[in-house]
Formats: structure tokens, C-alpha cells, sequence
């Protein structure tokens, strides 16, 4: 999916994605499927709930980081919400939690 072609122009201002089970590799190509789909509404901010999300893996990272890419590229951006410790821990572990934006819940 390619978002560049429409940046500057946000449909709407946020859209969230709730991810209720691990993103591993067994899951991520069908939360993928979840992510783009909302990223297509073109929204300001897409914000991925990972509350629910006990663990990623090395597959989900690359998911997200290619995510991040393409909105960065439309002039929007990607939140991660509320991971949880062991998420986090992972995130810096793979040395991506200074590239992609986390943020406490609400």
C-alpha cells in the first residue's frame, strides 16, 4: 500500500485499531490486513491499542515499522498505545522504541 499519493489530505483525524491477542507470526498478516485497511481511511493519526497484546515478535516489529514508514510518508503518523511491559521491553530491545511513538493509555 502506498499512502505518499495522498498526503496532506486526512479524511479524518484518528482512527484506532484495537489488537486483542499476541502479534506474532501466526497473527501478523491478518492485523496487517486490520492496519492497512484503516490506514486507507486516511486518517491524521492511527493509534494501534496493544493493551490487549501480551507479547510481539520479530515479524510484528517489521509490520509496524513499515506502517510507520508509509504514514510518515502521507503526512500522518503512528501511535502505539499502552503496550504492555513486556511489549515495551521488546520494542527497546529491537531498538525501535525511539522510532516509533508510544504512548500511555487515556
Amino acid at each position: 500500500m502506498n499512502l505518499a499519493r495522498v498526503s496532506g489530505e486526512h479524511a479524518i483525524p484518528e482512527t484506532t485499531v484495537v489488537v486483542t491477542e499476541a502479534l506474532d507470526c501466526a497473527s501478523v498478516g491478518r492485523w496487517g490486513e486490520h492496519f492497512r485497511a484503516a490506514a486507507a481511511r486516511r486518517p491524521a493519526r492511527l493509534i494501534l491499542d496493544l493493551r490487549h497484546s501480551p507479547r510481539i515478535d520479530a515479524a510484528a516489529i517489521a509490520v509496524l515499522l513499515h506502517l510507520h514508514r508509509e504514514l510518515i510518508g502521507a503526512d500522518a503518523r503512528l501511535t502505539l498505545r499502552a503496550p504492555v511491559a513486556r511489549v515495551r521491553r521488546l520494542l527497546g530491545l529491537a531498538r525501535v522504541d525511539h522510532v516509533l511513538e508510544v504512548e500511555e493509555a487515556p
